[in-house]
C-alpha cells in the first residue's frame, strides 16, 4: 500500500522546479529575448506613428475608412506596447500562480 501512495504522490508532484543556472548559454538566451523585446517595442513605436498619421489624414481628408483604420492601428499598437512592456510581469505572475496549483 505504501508503494501505491508513493506513486500517487509522484503523479501529483514530480519535484521539478525552475533552475536558474541549469543550462549553459542561459545568459545569451536572456540577452536574445531582451533584444527581441526591444526590437518589438521599436516596431510598435513605428506602427503607432504611422497609424496616428493615417488617423489624422483620414480625419482631415474626410476619409472615414482611413480614419477608422488609423484608430484601430493606434489601439492595436498601444495594446502591443502594453503587452511587450509587461511581458516579464505577466509571465512572473502566472508562473507564481502556477506554483499554487496542487
Amino acid at each position: 500500500m505504501k508503494l501505491a501512495q508513493h506513486v500517487q504522490y509522484l503523479a501529483y508532484n514530480p519535484g521539478v522546479h525552475p533552475n536558474d543556472g541549469g543550462l549553459p548559454g542561459l545568459d545569451v538566451l536572456k540577452k536574445v529575448m531582451g533584444s527581441i523585446n526591444l526590437f518589438g517595442i521599436i516596431a510598435v513605436v513605428g506602427a503607432l506613428a504611422i497609424s496616428a498619421l493615417i488617423w489624422a489624414w483620414g480625419h482631415h481628408s474626410g476619409g472615414h475608412q482611413a480614419e477608422q483604420n488609423g484608430k484601430k492601428g493606434v489601439t492595436v499598437a498601444a495594446g502591443c506596447a502594453l503587452l511587450l512592456g509587461a511581458a516579464n510581469g505577466i509571465v512572473a505572475f502566472f508562473s507564481a500562480m502556477g506554483t499554487q496549483v496542487h
